[in-house]
């Protein structure tokens, strides 16, 4: 078994955070666990922290199967949805139906991860038995990402919660990650620390909102010829997701 939960150099073009390391671990561990261990694994935090770019990477290095739940969704669509992930065109029949052809596929290849993002809506739902349903059918590996508050939802779905063998928490963005962002998304401008370091601060660590403060800060390069930029430099505004409010 692979003992490795260290994700490798290269993360294509995902910038590598922390947080995408931590999705990556907690992947490994619950594709990688011993005989006799369950495979629930928990990734969570706020909005904004990166947890979707970061289930992609671990989809695309792990080559899983990938489900983002929305809000209309009901046991049928999740059904629907999941077996065109696996291949099947047109998907139809009863929930029952199609879940037990759902988990004959997914026998094929038991090691093969799941991923579930947005999965705090189908505990809202009470749709999240299903999954219980997947992973005890199948015995695969399912890694459900959601909200802060996933692991409390979950809880009320003793069955559910007992599986889960891994949690891996989604913090806000530090410096380094900052630099990551930048040298991924402005990597014809050079952006100091100090700024960096502000940018930080004013967006909270809320990575969505570093790369618009990033967008902007290379905005206002451009138009006064910077390639290099500092705190002192720059006179703009940042993006901290906050609307503005008229001045008084």
């Amino acid at each position: 078994m692979n003992q490795n939960v260290n994700p490798p150099v290269g993360f294509g073009t995902v910038a590598p955070l922390k947080n995408v390391a931590a999705a990556y671990s907690v992947a490994l561990k619950i594709i990688d666990r011993p005989a006799g261990v369950d495979g629930l694994g928990l990734f969570y935090g706020p909005s904004g922290y990166g947890k979707s770019k970061a289930s992609t990477f671990v989809q695309n290095k792990t080559s899983a199967i990938y489900l983002e739940v929305f809000d209309f969704w009901t046991k049928k669509t999740f059904c629907e949805a999941l077996l065109a992930e696996l291949g099947v065109d047109k998907p139809k029949g009863t929930i029952a139906g199609m879940m037990m052809q759902a988990l004959r596929l997914l026998q094929d290849d038991p090691n093969r991860l799941l991923i579930i993002d947005e999965a705090d809506k189908l505990v809202d739902k009470n749709m999240i038995e299903l999954v219980r349903d997947i992973y005890k059918g199948a015995r695969i590996p399912v890694l459900l990402v959601g909200e802060e508050l996933l692991p409390q939802k979950l809880a009320r779905y003793e069955r559910c919660e007992n599986r889960v063998t891994a949690y891996g928490m989604a913090n806000p963005s530090d410096i380094d990650d900052a630099r990551a962002l930048a040298a991924i998304y402005q990597r014809n401008l050079t952006v100091r620390d100090d700024l960096l370091a502000e940018i930080v601060i004013k967006t909270k660590g809320v990575a969505s909102r570093i790369v618009t403060s990033l967008a902007e800060i290379a905005q206002f390069s451009r138009a006064n010829s910077l390639t290099e930029i500092g705190l002192k430099d720059y006179t703009g505004s940042f993006f901290t997701g906050q609307a503005p409010r008229r001045a008084r």
